[in-house]
């Protein structure tokens, strides 16, 4: 790898943006990691790993390069992440969902939605999920699968209902309004811990900790 920009620089070790025989790739390295989280690197870069694998060939997703102890390599995706390109395209969404269907057929939830900058508008128009760290591959569609889905997709339609919201589906609208039991204790119970470790103790200030992770985390 010929060239490097480094994007984020943190307790999990380094993401750079780097360059190999003309491939833009994204790296991210945990030797850098503090000695008592590095563990938990690792261990999201695995999950990461086995969810890109299970998507290879996928368009609109990275594709794994490397994995190692302690390296994981992907492919970069071009694009705006969707808090500075504010797509207002029912199409955008419509296409944003269909990716989302396919990334679940394949076996994998995402479980980072949520954050805008995970969510990218490519050159095209098109839309593109980058940031797997949280994502889960998973065999069979079990009880939890389908619930955390359901999740992925309430959380791809917040945000076209923050972008979009003429275009917003009766049945859409129905699925916003009505919050699964997990993501309601989430929000009271959870979640305020997570901005906490996020925000205090990491110095994500952004929303949810993640624009400030570079463009592709």
């Amino acid at each position: 790898m010929t060239e490097h920009t480094l994007l984020k620089k943190d307790l999990f070790g380094e993401i750079r943006k780097s360059t190999d025989d003309g491939e833009v790739l994204i790296v991210r390295d945990s030797n850098g990691a503090s000695r008592w989280i590095r563990w938990l690197a690792r261990l999201l870069m695995r999950r990461e790993a086995r969810a890109l694998a299970a998507l290879a060939d996928h368009d609109g997703v990275p594709q794994l390069r490397i994995i190692a102890q302690n390296l994981l390599v992907r492919s970069y995706i071009p694009g705006t992440p969707m808090h500075r390109s504010k797509p207002s395209d029912p199409a955008y969404f419509n296409a944003a969902a269909r990716l989302l269907r396919r990334l679940h057929g394949a076996g994998v939830v995402h479980n980072d939605l949520a954050k805008e900058p995970n969510i990218l508008v490519r050159e095209d128009g098109s839309p593109a999920f980058v940031d797997f760290q949280l994502a889960w591959f998973a065999t069979r569609r079990s009880y939890l699968f389908r619930l955390l889905a359901r999740e992925d997709l309430r959380h791809l339609l917040k945000h076209k209902r923050t972008y979009c919201p003429h275009a917003l589906t009766q049945r859409e609208r129905s699925i916003l309004s009505n919050p699964s039991l997990p993501s309601r204790l989430w929000m009271q119970l959870a979640k305020p811990v997570y901005l906490f470790i996020t925000r205090v103790l990491l110095g994500w200030a952004d929303r949810e900790g993640a624009a400030d992770r570079g463009d592709q985390t």
